[in-house]
This record gives structure tokens, sequence and C-alpha cells, in this order.
């Protein structure tokens, strides 16, 4: 039953921390459109019924019924057509939908309001109101990240000897489980145990794991003298790497690849140790790069997304496994969530960590995803702004008349198109991550 609870208590955190970094996205829209006088009737959080809303003002804020998005409503969002007005139910379907959107933004301007459409603002303005709603969660994703950081850390590994091998095996051995005959490990035949922490290898101080693998991978076959803490008494041990093949390392200790992918290769001296992780916080020069680092890998997904998708479906409809590095709904977020606060043998901290990092992912998503050049995301508006901004300013250079603002509702059947390929898509999303969900289990 606890662990039921904790799962529930997991989701619904999720839960909320997306309806507060899309309420803090559309506050990102709504402050912008009010300080440059737009009149703005509504800000909601949320698809469908209303479930609660109030008044204040010209304004109309409130909640609805699926926490999965929400808006705020700008009179004229956009102009009215050049020439002679087009009747919708004479013109055939796509053109109906583009007379529609005219319509409807139309009637949005009442007696009066006239000159605080949201159309009418400069181009720098109207950049600024649709950017806005994506910096928000830039900015909150900033501020998440720091707190990950700079307050939960991160595991890095130490100086202390995490577990230590039985046998010899390369690195490329398809097996990790010692057999009969297999040579044994040079770290437990010299008497290296779990916990020991390494204080110096060849004569040579160690302040970092890094500093004791090279120095290993250098002595091949030689006797090493190590010098290691055991329950705050110092031990000295002499250690004889053998030659194995491991694998080329970089200076974080990721694994080099060669042109077609495959990790690289090399001999050298091995012991069969591991080093034990600690949690160290970073200081706040780590915070941007790991906000950048997250942009670019979910504009990459974004990037390959056709691609992506055709594996979501070969498995939810195949014996395919899901990518956990690949695209998940918010369903799937919110089960990953559930599982991260169940699993019983992790500190809590580390659980607290976790929602965190989710929560900094998820608003980054909402960042990048916003910024995609189509409508009805902010991205196509800002798009489209800047195309007018492009039009006029070569009109003015080639002293033209003014073409005047771009008339982006001739842009509603491409809009309707985003709109059902992004719902299919997300409706994929969602069965994927009921019958072949990503599990931490």
């Amino acid at each position: 039953m606890d662990s039921v609870l904790a799962f529930v208590i997991g989701v619904a955190i999720i839960v909320i921390g997306l309806a507060v970094s899309i309420g803090l996205h559309e506050i990102g829209h709504l402050v912008p459109a009010k300080l440059f006088g737009v009149k703005v009737t509504q800000y909601m959080i949320g698809f469908g019924p209303t479930i609660w809303s109030r008044r204040k003002g010209e304004t109309e804020y409130g909640l609805k019924a699926i926490p999965l998005g929400g808006y705020i409503s700008m009179i004229g969002m956009f102009p009215p057509a050049k020439g002679e007005r087009v009747h919708a139910d004479s013109t055939g379907f796509f053109r109906g939908l583009v007379q529609d959107a005219r319509d409807s933004s139309a009637e949005s301007i009442g007696a009066g309001d006239e000159d605080r459409a949201f159309y009418r603002l400069p181009v720098w303005k109207r950049i600024i109101v649709m950017f806005g709603g994506p910096f928000m969660n830039l900015l909150l994703a900033v501020v998440l990240f720091g707190v990950l950081l700079m307050g939960f850390g991160t595991a890095q590994a130490s100086t202390t000897v995490g577990s230590v091998s039985a046998c010899a095996l390369p690195a490329t051995s398809e097996r990790q489980a010692c057999e009969p005959g297999d040579p044994a490990a040079p770290g437990a035949a010299a008497g290296i145990e779990p916990g020991d922490r390494i204080v110096s290898v060849a004569g040579e101080p160690i302040d970092s794991w890094a500093e004791s693998t090279e120095i290993i991978r250098e002595h091949a076959d030689e006797p090493v003298a190590f010098v290691v803490e055991r329950d705050g008494e110092t031990v000295s041990l002499t250690v004889t790497p053998m030659l194995s093949e491991r694998y080329v390392l970089d200076e974080n200790g990721q694994v080099v690849t060669d042109a077609s992918g495959d990790p690289r290769t090399v001999q050298a001296g091995f012991v069969g140790i591991a080093a034990a992780t600690e949690t160290v916080p970073q200081p706040v020069t780590a915070v941007l790069p790991a906000v950048g680092q997250q942009i670019s890998g979910v504009a990459g997904i974004i990037f390959n997304l056709p691609q992506r998708m055709v594996d979501v479906a070969n498995a939810a409809f195949g014996p395919e496994e899901r990518d956990p590095n690949g695209p998940m709904s918010v369903v799937g977020v919110g089960r990953v969530a559930g599982e991260i606060a169940s699993l019983d043998e992790i500190p809590l901290a580390s659980k607290a960590a976790s929602m965190v990092g989710l929560l900094a992912a998820l608003n980054v998503a909402l960042f990048v995803f916003n910024l995609i050049p189509l409508l009805p995301l902010d991205g196509g508006h800002i798009a489209g702004a800047l195309w007018e901004a492009i039009r006029r300013g070569f009109a003015k250079l080639f002293r033209r008349p003014d073409p005047g603002p771009v008339d982006l509702a001739k842009l509603m059947p491409i809009t309707l198109g985003v709109v059902v390929i992004f719902g299919a898509m997300s409706a994929l999303l969602i069965y994927a991550d009921i019958v072949k969900p990503v599990s931490l289990l």
C-alpha cells in the first residue's frame, strides 16, 4: 500500500509541476501583452470544460478540466483581409477556415478597442509577447537545474573503491559473471577491498579516480605500490596490473567511438576495481551548460521526430523495446515519476533530485517545442512577425509601398494539419506509454 501511495504522490508531483509550468508559460504571454496595451479576455490553464474561473477587470482567469496545456485569448490576432470580404460559405472548406479565423479575430474586437488588437502591435512587441511564454519555461528550467546541480549535486566517481572484481574479463566480453578458469583480478589478489580509499598509486598522490586509472593503464605487468585508507588506518599494498583489452576513454571518462560508431579499445593495464560514487554540488557555472545540453538533446529528438515516432510505433505494436531516451507523453513521464517515488532502495534526497530533474527536462521540452516555427505554436507567430519585418524592410529599402501585416490567417489549413499530426503523435505516445512504457524497474 505504501508503494502505491508513493507512486500516486510521484504522479501528482509531476501533474502539479506541469500545471505550474504551463501557468508560468501563459503568464509569460499575459504580462507583456497587458504592458503593451493588448486586451486579454481570458487566461486559462488546461483545456475542455471550465471547472473554476473568476473575472478580474477585463480578463477571465480560470482552470479547465484537462491540465495538458493552456492559453490566453488576445483580441485581434489576425488582420482583416485586404480588399473585398470573402464569404466562408461559398469558397470551400479551406478558404472557409481562413475566413472563420478572420471573422473570429474581428468579432473579438469591441467598439473602442481597435487600437488594442494584437496584430496592430509593432513586430518587436509581438515577438516579445509570443516569446515570453517559452522564455518563462527556459527561466524555470534554469532555476530547476540550479537547484538540481548546486543544491543536490551530481554523482561523480570518488577515490573510494566501490567494488572489486573477482576475475579479469576483457571489456568486450559478452558475459560479466566469473567462471572456473578465469584469471583472478589483480586487485582482489592484492587484497584491495570495497570501501578502501586510494591515497596514492606508484607514489603519486590521488585526488580523483581518473588519476588512478591513468597510472594503472600505463603500468601493465609492473608491480605498483598502492596506499589505501581502510577503517582509518593506512594500508600499503602491491598490485600488478595485467594487460587486458579496455575501452578508450575521453577526459570525461566516456567511451570513445570510431567513425562507424563502434567503441574503441586498447591494450592497457587492468586491476579490476570500480569507484564508488559520491554526490558533489556543482558551481553556478555548470548550470547554463547543463541547460544547453538538454536543449540540444530535445532539439535532436524533435529534428528526428518522424523516425522516432516510427520507432515508438514499432515498439507499441511489435516486440521491440522502447528507447529510454526517446519521446514520451505526459502519461509516460508521470509513470516514470511514480516508479521513482515508489522505489524503496532510493534515498528520499535522490527521489527529490529525480523529480526536480524531470520537471527541469519538461520545461526545456516546452521551451524547445513551442519555438517550432509552425502555427498554432508560439514559434509560428514569431516566424510570421519576423517575415513581416523582412517584407517591410525590403519594401522600405526599395522604396515600395508598405505591404502591411502578414496575414497568418491564410495558414489556417496548414495549422489544422499541424494540429491533426500533433494530435495523432500524442495519441500514439500515450498508447505506447500505456502498453509498452519506458520503465525503470
